[in-house]
């Protein structure tokens, strides 16, 4: 195991490309996720569990677990899509949990990435709406993103999709970094200094109920910004994959409103590296019996991600499937 872990890149590949068959060699998987108080780590740790069957572990007839024989996978908390998606082209994830509008900049080497390709990612599944949170504080209000200018404002964590995204959205409305104090940080650190008065806003793109907000919510108090008809229709022609959605009222403690705001799905990405036959018992894990009680018991969001909406809106992303999960998807008669 310590000369596994100190196996990298192609070599690393090659491990995860053998045969999975042999319980005595077990095959680490790593899933990159998201900070410990968004979505993605704890829906990224439920779906690490699903998915594995370490070495020796009673088989799933007799109540053990219902994975990948022989797979360890392990969810990694990082600072989300952007570098998920990186690590997996480069070799250091085999996974990574990602917005569907930064995998396919990526994937294509448009926009922030241009002349980049991340040309190694595949889809493995559609897993859940990531709505747009736009926190303030207790009583706080703006009438657009215009507003914003010249605040104290949480734009999240560098080499993550909600970053890329909120800063297309706000030069929309003639907003850079240049026009207000802005704070690259995560969801928890932006939920304390906005408790603390020191940040006027900020943004974080998550299914909800995110626990950060949760306890924001539950001890200081927080507003979120509804957005218009008219912005949501801006946002979406300013990128696409980001589609009206709504936080429904009562999610958070206060917030006794409806929330519109844009969301973007999540997705599971891994690399064309991992062999078919792997991913194939990936993603077959994926939706098996026993990752669905795992899903419909841990975190809220868990029940949204299922079979019926795992191939949702991602054939028109221009990002391929991996062939071992397009396998599992004509097996079942979800594709053609």
């Amino acid at each position: 195991m310590g000369l596994y872990a100190r196996l990298t890149g192609a070599s690393l590949a090659a491990v995860l490309t053998a045969s999975v068959a042999a319980a005595q060699d077990p095959t680490f998987f790593r899933i990159g996720t998201g900070s410990g108080g968004g979505t993605y780590f704890p829906i990224g740790g439920t779906i690490a569990n699903g998915i594995s069957a370490p070495p020796g572990s009673r088989p799933c007839e007799e109540g053990g677990q219902c994975g990948v024989p022989g797979l360890v996978a392990i969810a990694q908390s990082t600072t989300a899509s952007v570098f998920n998606n990186t690590a997996v082209q480069n070799g250091q994830l085999e996974a990574g949990m990602a917005a569907a509008d930064v995998t396919r900049s990526m994937y294509l080497g448009e926009g922030k990435f241009d002349g980049k390709p991340h040309e190694k990612l595949r889809i493995v599944a559609n897993l859940f709406p990531e709505d747009l949170h736009l926190v303030l504080p207790k009583g706080g209000s703006i009438e657009n993103l215009g507003d914003l200018a010249g605040k104290r404002v949480g734009i999240a964590q560098a080499g993550s999709g909600t970053q890329v995204a909120v800063l297309q959205m706000l030069e929309a409305w003639d907003v850079t970094r240049d026009d207000m104090d802005e704070a690259e940080l995560n969801n928890s650190q932006s939920a304390e200094r906005l408790a603390d008065g020191q940040l006027d806003a900020y943004f974080y793109a998550a299914g909800w109920p995110v626990s950060a907000m949760v306890q924001l919510a539950t001890t200081k108090g927080m507003e979120l910004h509804s957005f218009s008809d008219e912005d949501l229709a801006k946002i979406n022609e300013i990128i696409p994959a980001y589609i009206p959605s709504s936080i429904p009222a009562g999610v958070y403690e206060g917030i006794d409103y409806e929330v519109n705001t844009p969301a973007v799905s999540a997705l599971l990405v891994v690399s064309s590296d991992l062999s078919e036959d792997l991913v194939y018992g990936i993603t077959k894990a994926l939706w098996n019996d026993n990752t669905r009680n795992l899903l419909d018991n841990g975190h809220a969001k868990g029940k949204q991600i299922t079979l019926d909406t795992a191939l949702d809106g991602v054939m028109s992303l221009d990002v391929p499937l991996h062939p071992g999960a397009e396998k599992y998807y004509k097996e079942v008669g979800a594709l053609e």
